[in-house]
C-alpha cells in the first residue's frame, strides 16, 4: 500500500507541475499569435492523443513521465507555408520569445503563491519553538539556552512554529554567521541570546543540522510505550507491537522512551535484549537487532517504532498558523520569493564547495517525499507541491542551453549584439547543456541509489 500511495503521488504531483509549466508556454505563444501544433506531457511513444481547438492542436500524454513540452510552428524545424508564417515561433520578436519562454517557469511560481496562499488562508498545523535541554558542549548550551525556551525571534525575523525556526536557521547556516536569537524563558523572561553558527561543516549540514547545534524540540513526557511499528522494521521483525512497554535494554531500566531513543542510535546493527510487558503480562525477553542508517556521514540505529503520545500533551505544543487574504498572499508571495532565492543560494553554495553534492536529489527521493507528504495529510503534499513547483521554476530559469534559462540566454544575447546568435553557437551551446544536464541527473541519481541503500 505505501508503494501504491508513493507511486500515484509522484505521477499526480509532477502531472500536475508538468501540466502547469508547459501550460504557461502554451498559453503566452498563443496570446502572442504563434500556433501551437503539439503540447506534450512526457516524451517518448504518445500513450494517448487527440486533436483540438481551431489550429488542431495535439494534445499528448507519451511514455516518458519526467518532462513536457510545447511545440510551436517553426521554420527551423520544418517548411512552414507562406500564409502561416507571421505565426511561427522564429519570426515573433525577441521581446515576444522572451515572454513565450518564461511564461513555463512563471506558471510554476504563480502556482506555489497560489497553494501558500491557499494553505495560509486554511491554516497550517505546525509545533511550536520550544527548545529541549541542550547537550552539554553544544553551540547552543554554550550560548545558554535551556530547556522550555520559545524562540520568539531569530534575527529580524519572526518565529511562529519550528518548521519556521529551522528554515531561518538553515539559511543563517548557510551562510555562517552570528546570529541573535530572541528567547521567551519557561518563567516568563524574554532574553536575547547570540547563536555561532560559523562552525558547521558541510558534512553536518547534510544532516540534522539542528541536532548538531544542540537545538532539539521539547518533547512531552513520553512512557516508554511503542505507540506505532513500522512495517518490516527492526521492532517488526523482533516481535514488538503497538502497546508493548519496554522496561529494561539490556537489563539497564527504562523510565522514558527517550532512554530508548539513546541506547537505539547508540547501538547500529548491534542486537539489544529487551523485557518486556503486553497488556500487564510479561513476555519472553526479545532481541531487537537495530538497523544501521546513514546520519551526517556517520551511522545511527534506527527499530522502526514511535512512542505512545499523550494527546493532551501534544496540544500544548501544537499551534495552527492562519492568516487573512491580504497578509496571507504577502506572506506566499514572501514565502515563494525566499525559497527561490535559498534555492539559488544552494546552488551556488554547491558550486564553490561550501555545500556537498549530496543535497542534489532525483526522481527517487522526490517520489519518496511524495509519498511521505501524501501519507501525512493534504496540507504536506500541497507544501510539498509548491515546493517542487519552485524547484522546478528555479532549475528551468538556469543559464544551461536544451531548459528555459539557456535560451533566455540566447535572447539576452541577441538583444545585447543586435542580432540572433549563429546556428553553429547554438548548437555547440546544445551539446554542452545536454553534458551539463546528464552530469546533473547523474549526481542526482547517484544520491537517490545512495540513500535508498544507506538509508
Amino acid at each position: 500500500m505505501t508503494l501504491i500511495i508513493t507511486i500515484v503521488a509522484f505521477v499526480a504531483a509532477l502531472g500536475c507541475l508538468i501540466v502547469v509549466h508547459e501550460y504557461g508556454h502554451y498559453v503566452v505563444a498563443r496570446a502572442c499569435g504563434v500556433k501551437v501544433l503539439r503540447f506534450s506531457v512526457g516524451f517518448g511513444k504518445p500513450l494517448w492523443a487527440r486533436r483540438l481547438g481551431r489550429d488542431g492542436t495535439e494534445w499528448v500524454v507519451a511514455a516518458f513521465p519526467l518532462g513536457g513540452y510545447v511545440k510551436m510552428l517553426d521554420e527551423r524545424e520544418g517548411v512552414v507555408a507562406g500564409a502561416e508564417l507571421p505565426r511561427a515561433f522564429n519570426r515573433q520578436s525577441v521581446w515576444r520569445r522572451i515572454a513565450i519562454v518564461i511564461a513555463g517557469p512563471a506558471a510554476n511560481f504563480l502556482l506555489a503563491i497560489a497553494l501558500y496562499w491557499i494553505l495560509f488562508l486554511h491554516g497550517v498545523p505546525g509545533i511550536k519553538p520550544v527548545i529541549g535541554e541542550p547537550p552539554a558542549g553544544t553551540p547552543a548550551h554554550r550560548a545558554g539556552f535551556s530547556s522550555g525556551d520559545t524562540l520568539l525571534r531569530i534575527g529580524r525575523e519572526a518565529v511562529v512554529t519550528w518548521q519556521d525556526a529551522r528554515w531561518v536557521l538553515l539559511q543563517r547556516a548557510i551562510d555562517k554567521t552570528t546570529v541573535a536569537i530572541e528567547v521567551r524563558g519557561a518563567g516568563g523572561a524574554i532574553a536575547t541570546r547570540q547563536f555561532d553558527l560559523s562552525g558547521l561543516t558541510a558534512a553536518e549540514l547534510d544532516g540534522d543540522f539542528l541536532r548538531t547545534l544542540g537545538l532539539a524540540r521539547f518533547q512531552p513526557p513520553l512512557m516508554p510505550v511503542i505507540g506505532e511499528v513500522i512495517k518490516d522494521g527492526a521492532a517488526q521483525r523482533a516481535g514488538l507491537q503497538a502497546g508493548d512497554e519496554i522496561v529494561a535494554v539490556n537489563n539497564q531500566r527504562i523510565e522514558s522512551w527517550g532512554q530508548v531513543v539513546q541506547l537505539v542510535r547508540g547501538s547500529p546493527g548491534v542486537p539489544l535484549v529487551m523485557e518486556v510487558r503486553r497488556r500487564g503480562a510479561a513476555l519472553p525477553a526479545l532481541v531487537v537487532k537495530p538497523d544501521i542508517v546513514s546520519d551526517s556521514g556517520g551511522k545511527m540505529g534506527r527499530i522502526g517504532a514511535a512512542p505512545q503520545v499523550d494527546r493532551a500533551a501534544l496540544a500544548e505544543i501544537t499551534v495552527e498558523v492562519r492568516y487573512g487574504p491580504l497578509e496571507g498572499f504577502t506572506k506566499a508571495l514572501a514565502k515563494t520569493w525566499d525559497t527561490s532565492a535559498f534555492s539559488l543560494k544552494m546552488l551556488g553554495k554547491m558550486l564553490i564547495g561550501d555545500i556537498s553534492l549530496k543535497n542534489l536529489s532525483g526522481p527517487i527521493t522526490i517520489a519518496d517525499y511524495a509519498g511521505q507528504s501524501a501519507k501525512s495529510g493534504v496540507a504536506s503534499y500541497v507544501l510539498f507541491l509548491a515546493l517542487i513547483s519552485i524547484s522546478l521554476g528555479v532549475l528551468n530559469l538556469l543559464p544551461i542551453p536544451l531548459l528555459d534559462g539557456g535560451h533566455l540566454m540566447y535572447y539576452v544575447i541577441e538583444v545585447v549584439k543586435g542580432r540572433p546568435l549563429s546556428e553553429r553557437a547554438m548548437e555547440i551551446g546544445q551539446h554542452v547543456g545536454l553534458v551539463l544536464l546528464f552530469t546533473l541527473m547523474a549526481f542526482a541519481l547517484f544520491n537517490d541509489i545512495n540513500r535508498l541503500f544507506g538509508g
